[in-house]
């Protein structure tokens, strides 16, 4: 049986406490000698094979013409142990300071693209530009993935996930459903 939990009205503005797409990640970039780091909340997955990712980049963000102009990134996934870090990274500019250096961030060498790994994260995926017919209309860039990086351990790390309001949920309990698909939809 299902239950019906009662709603209330709710303001619009505030959806993305429950629509947030993903966990956070931190962007790297590079260009011209410059390098730059961002906290971002707003990407989603687009498609399996090639592997396309979406991310909502503001133009007001010092990393924007970065990644416009080297058509690059590292989309880059930290745990809750760097909490503090992704917090102080996204209320910075790299415009005023080095965020790596700031913030202790070892940055590491891509194999296919100029923006560098972050050491201290779980998971790095090196991506270049694959669409950008977005980018004017919505400051929306659709890159391939075309180097992932991902420690062994944890199989599932706790990733946060931003609420708004300076409110994080981290990652819960893993439940399957496996037996339940058709094999083709795993």
């Amino acid at each position: 049986m299902t239950r019906h939990p009662k709603k209330l009205d709710f303001p619009v503005s505030q959806v993305r406490r429950y629509l947030e797409p993903g966990p956070i990640v931190l962007v790297s970039s590079a260009w011209q000698g410059k390098t730059d780091v961002m906290t971002l909340g707003w990407q989603t997955v687009m498609e399996f094979s090639p592997s396309l990712v979406g991310l909502m980049i503001s133009a007001g963000n010092h990393s924007f013409e970065l990644i416009r102009q080297s058509r690059e990134c590292v989309i880059n996934l930290p745990t809750t142990a760097l909490t503090d870090i992704v917090v102080g990274v996204g209320n910075t500019s790299g415009a005023d300071i080095d965020k790596f250096a700031h913030f202790g961030l070892a940055a590491e060498p891509a194999s296919e693209v100029g923006a560098p790994l972050i050491a201290e994260c779980h998971a790095c995926f090196e991506c270049r530009l694959h669409d950008d017919a977005l980018v004017d209309t919505y400051n929306f860039f659709i890159f391939e993935v075309v180097k992932a990086h991902v420690a062994p351990s944890p199989k599932h790390p706790e990733t946060l996930h931003y609420l708004g309001g300076g409110e994080f949920m981290v990652s819960g309990k893993i439940i399957s459903r496996r037996s339940q698909f058709r094999p083709e939809m795993l």
